[in-house]
């Protein structure tokens, strides 16, 4: 399941206005961007996924994080443990969602036994103060889950930061909706010297 609608406006993958909930439709679209390409309106459930039929890939200035995290049920039976970890996350993304200036650029949602969140910040120095912040979501949910759970083992959490300088990744996504890192910052094609990861990394193409 990911996260509907960014943090961020998303100026090329927009759904038209004009289509209703529950149509199949695919039309030509150029935005004012420039981004062009064939789009196709995709019934899922009650929800309405744009697919764009070609290959982009992200587009983002200067350095990023990729912040990933999320927890483990261990002890299914024992709810009074996992559901307040379970229920914390949410309000997290909500606040973030809510006071953009946090520095969440966007956030991905996979459940499951083991639940994983990812994340795109702008600066490591703005998840580093949310993280800290005493009047923020994340604190208090930290003291809370030290208080109840610690290291007993019946629900485990985890997370993972990647600092990423500029230029130095590369993405692609093809017959894609919005999504990731693409859906955080924007798009651009994926062609020409952007057409393999070689050359959106800026490099000579491997020869064996």
């Amino acid at each position: 399941m990911s996260s509907e609608p960014s943090t961020r406006a998303f100026h090329c993958w927009s759904s038209p206005r004009s289509w209703s909930l529950g149509e199949w439709r695919g039309a030509w679209s150029r935005g004012a961007d420039g981004c062009s390409g064939r789009l196709f309106a995709v019934r899922l459930g009650v929800g309405m996924t744009i697919v764009r039929a070609e290959r982009l890939s992200a587009d983002i200035d200067g350095d990023f994080v990729v912040f990933l995290i999320g927890m483990r049920v261990n002890s299914l039976l024992r709810v009074h443990q996992w559901l307040p970890v379970a229920m914390a996350m949410p309000r997290m993304l909500k606040e973030l969602q809510q006071r953009p200036e946090l520095g969440l650029l966007h956030y991905e949602i996979w459940g499951g036994r083991t639940t994983l969140v990812l994340q795109y910040w702008r600066s490591v120095e703005q998840l580093l103060a949310y993280a800290t912040n005493k009047q923020a979501e994340h604190l208090p949910a930290w003291r809370a889950f030290n208080r109840a759970v610690g290291t007993s083992g019946t629900v485990g959490i985890w997370h993972e930061t990647y600092c990423v300088s500029a230029g130095q990744f590369e993405s692609v996504y093809v017959n894609m909706p919005a999504f990731g890192l693409g859906k955080a910052a924007g798009v651009q094609p994926a062609t020409g010297a952007r057409q393999s990861a070689s050359g959106r990394l800026g490099r000579r193409p491997h020869e064996p």
